[in-house]
């Protein structure tokens, strides 16, 4: 005999499974003949597209650098003795020959006098040495005298005259002892923090220093260009042009100064396949300071006449760097191109494409070639194209010094 609570339970059990295979039928049935595919098609996908332009192209390079100034002196006793005064304020700016600091001046005061009696003496002696030649070669004109000591007279008249140019020579040094007592600043600049207090006794052999004195205005970036890069830095200068060099904030947001590239390194580095290069920057506002990392824009060249297309259009695949471009029949075809420079925004299109070319920039992740595709617009217009991914700073990229120009602009919708 069937339990009744069992049979219920079997015609639950079927009515459960035919009611999913019923649901199973139904889902590929609106698949293969609904809505999405009523005409045996497969439905247009959705775009944003932009035109292919013609426009100019800054070729810029962004380089890490390193602020390094045109002076950096560390002010250092000439002599030894004590340190009776420090005239300067730590973190100021100097002026070349300005005062900073003195050596206790008497001990070389006293030794400039000692030579100046020396010299006095030997003066004197000279004198009557002189004299005395003088008698001689008359008496040696006489014949009253032998012809010896006229010449030993001579002999000692010219080593008095030694004597007094080394009497001289010493007081020469003394005065200038007494002059290096007198510490001045050797150049212009913003002197550091204090390195010696008064009441020291300093020395000549002393590395230390008393302060250390950096130009600040003007003053130069050095930053590392690739080998790669270096040729067109090259053909310019070698043209006589003048290359714009813009210094930005480590974080490369804000800019800071703008020079100048005044040399160029004249061996490359072989461990890093870098040479480096120098830029001058006025630096009338001290924006730029001493040992600071800076990130360069140098403006090499500007492409003009350029073709030019969004950054999003750009893919890269098995069949290399290529775009997808939108036929008169609403289809997409596959276009292998070739790149040039890139400002962020845009990048030049060396090969591949004409102005007025078509190219998707949105959807481009679900197309393939030969697909058939719907432009899509917002309030009347063109989709706008994706923003393009956020610099990553401390790499070399191309980038425009005032912003892109020649920017392309999204194509009108079409019916």
């Amino acid at each position: 005999m069937v339990d009744p609570v069992e049979q219920r339970g079997k015609g639950k059990t079927r009515w459960v499974f035919a009611g999913i295979v019923v649901l199973l039928v139904a889902f590929v049935w609106y698949r293969h003949s609904g809505s999405g595919n009523r005409h045996g098609m497969v439905a247009p996908q959705a775009v944003g597209v932009a035109k292919v332009v013609s426009g100019s192209m800054p070729e810029v390079l962004d380089e890490l650098g390193t602020v390094t100034p045109v002076a950096t002196v560390t002010v250092v006793p000439q002599l030894s003795g004590y340190l009776t005064q420090v005239a300067f304020t730590q973190g100021e700016d100097v002026t070349k020959g300005q005062f900073l600091a003195e050596i206790d001046p008497r001990p070389y005061q006293i030794q400039l006098e000692q030579f100046q009696a020396t010299l006095a003496k030997d003066t004197a002696a000279l004198a009557q040495a002189r004299s005395d030649l003088a008698r001689y070669e008359l008496l040696a004109r006489q014949q009253s005298i032998a012809e010896q000591q006229v010449s030993d007279q001579q002999f000692l008249v010219a080593q008095d005259i030694a004597a007094i140019q080394v009497d001289q020579s010493n007081i020469d040094t003394a005065k200038l002892d007494l002059i290096y007592c007198h510490i001045t600043s050797p150049v212009a600049g913003r002197i550091g923090l204090r390195l010696v207090d008064p009441g020291n006794y300093v020395t000549a052999a002393s590395a230390t220093g008393i302060g250390v004195v950096t130009t600040i205005a003007p003053t130069t970036v050095i930053f590392s260009v690739a080998q790669n890069d270096l040729a067109p830095v090259l053909v310019r200068l070698g043209q006589g042009a003048t290359l714009q060099a813009t210094a930005y904030s480590s974080d490369d947001t804000t800019e800071l100064e703008q020079g100048t590239l005044s040399a160029v390194d004249n061996q490359m580095n072989t461990s890093t396949g870098m040479v480096k290069l120098r830029a001058d920057f006025a630096n009338t506002d001290k924006q730029l300071f001493p040992n600071e990392f800076v990130n360069v824009h140098l403006l090499v060249n500007t492409l003009t006449n350029a073709t030019l297309v969004p950054n999003p259009a750009i893919q890269t695949g098995s069949p290399g760097t290529y775009v997808y471009v939108v036929n008169a029949d609403n289809t997409v075809s596959a276009q292998a191109v070739t790149t040039g420079p890139s400002d962020g925004t845009n990048t030049v299109i060396t090969k591949g494409l004409t102005p007025g070319q078509t190219v998707v920039v949105d959807g481009v992740d679900r197309l393939s070639a030969g697909a058939k595709v719907m432009v899509i617009a917002a309030s009347g217009a063109a989709a706008t194209p994706a923003d393009p991914p956020p610099e990553q700073h401390g790499h070399r990229h191309h980038r425009p010094a005032n912003g892109p120009s020649g920017t392309a602009t999204p194509a009108p919708a079409q019916p």
